[in-house]
């Protein structure tokens, strides 16, 4: 970094990644800060800069090693920030510390035998809340929430039929369970359910379990289906066309007996398919050789069906929201609740590199066919098939608090 590009960055001031500390920091506020970073999207501390872009600059000269030193000291997991001074004429310099998004979330300030985790808000550093803490254990891959077991849940709120086939036509069982006993015990081996504690409580469902196999999942679990709306304009209005959640399990029940998996009752992306149907495709006015009207998406559904089920199996559940699909005059638009895991960006995704934040539900969907068998479905289908469909590919925009996929309208005229 040069001077030039220092004095942009104070003059633009503190933001989510931007912070300014005195040289006469204590220990404690540094790590504070560095953890903070850590556990967002990384950023730059600068040093000898007051809180109102006043440059104070450094006075001490051995900062670097106090630097390190604290981070050594302080900050747990080990995290290697970049360090450098930058003069600002000759008596006055500034230490620039460069943290990265850490991969190995999350990271804690230890002081005084306590461990405490602390995010980035706005311009502040603050204490994680109970619930941002368990997003960032499940982003660092310490908890899988799809393994918790979800309250008031029980075997009763699963699809025995569904479950049969499960166990028969793909884990290749000889027959299924036949006692509650017994399911709940081969449930709790496959991870559809949680061990019950030995005295009073029955096992639960997990959220993996009940998303897949549950009659209604959203009933337990607040989180569950997906909110679909439609809108005539640009942006969302009141005037809605159609705006209702779908709920169901994910996996449809096949046919036990048929090679071909003729499907008995639709699973989820089957219903929700079905339900935008009329939203997102039309029909032509001339009719074919077999007297039909032929019908032509404006984008191709098999990239829709693909990006619906990415958005399921990779979602975040410590995140209280649920999918939304959402219609408008020229773009459709699939927001997933929950950043991209960890050191997992745009570029690497597009690239085909996998991270599964729910490995079971991944494993689960791809049994079905769901998922891309490779785990490229991106990457080999859906920029693919809408770039060939339209010309335009799709856009990805990731946030703290999402991941959205945008397909622009294509022409009617295109076979779909």
């Amino acid at each position: 970094m040069n001077k030039t590009e220092l004095l942009a960055l104070i003059e633009n001031g503190k933001n989510s990644g931007i912070e300014f500390k005195r040289d006469y920091l204590h220990p404690e506020q540094l790590a504070k800060e560095i953890v903070a970073l850590a556990n967002f999207n990384g950023g730059k501390i600068l040093i000898g800069v007051d809180d109102d872009g006043i440059i104070s600059g450094i006075q001490r000269d051995n900062l670097e090693e106090w630097v390190f030193d604290t981070i050594f000291e302080k900050v747990h997991p080990m995290i290697i920030p970049s360090y450098e001074e930058i003069p600002i004429d000759e008596q006055t310099r500034v230490a620039v510390i460069t943290v990265g998004q850490g991969t190995t979330k999350p990271y804690v300030m230890r002081d005084r035998r306590r461990e405490n985790i602390y995010i980035r808000v706005g311009t502040t550093s603050r204490l994680a809340s109970r619930e941002q803490q368990a997003r960032l254990y499940a982003l660092g891959g310490m908890v899988h929430a799809e393994l918790l077991p979800v309250s008031g849940s029980g075997l009763a709120d699963l699809s025995q039929d569904r479950l049969k086939h499960y166990l028969i036509s793909i884990v290749e069982d000889k027959e299924p369970p036949i006692e509650q006993n017994e399911w709940n015990k081969r449930l709790q081996g496959l991870g559809f359910m949680h061990e019950s504690d030995g005295h009073t409580h029955s096992p639960l469902c997990t959220i993996a379990g009940l998303v897949l196999f549950g009659h209604t999942p959203r009933r337990l679990q607040r989180q569950g289906g997906i909110r679909w709306m439609a809108f005539p304009g640009k942006e969302k209005d009141y005037g809605a066309l159609d705006d209702q959640i779908v709920d169901g399990p994910l996996v449809a029940l096949l046919n036990n007996f048929d090679e071909g998996k003729t499907i008995l009752e639709n699973g989820l992306f089957e219903n929700l398919v079905t339900l935008i149907r009329p939203f997102l495709s039309e029909e032509k006015k001339e009719i074919d050789a077999s007297m039909r009207r032929e019908r032509h998406w404006f984008y191709p559904v098999e990239a829709i069906r693909e990006a619906l089920v990415n958005a399921v199996a990779h979602r975040d559940w410590t995140r209280n929201e649920e999918i939304e699909v959402v219609s408008y005059s020229n773009r459709l638009e699939i927001i997933s609740p929950g950043s991209l895991p960890n050191s997992m960006t745009v570029e690497k995704m597009i690239a085909g590199q996998r991270s599964a934040r729910n490995q079971l539900i991944v494993e689960v969907l791809r049994d079905y066919g769901y998922v891309d068998a490779r785990g490229m479905g991106i990457r080999n289908k859906i920029i693919p098939l809408t770039r060939a469909y339209n010309g335009r590919e799709p856009e990805f925009h990731v946030t703290e608090d999402y991941v959205k996929v945008v397909f622009h309208k294509g022409d009617i005229s295109r076979d779909g």
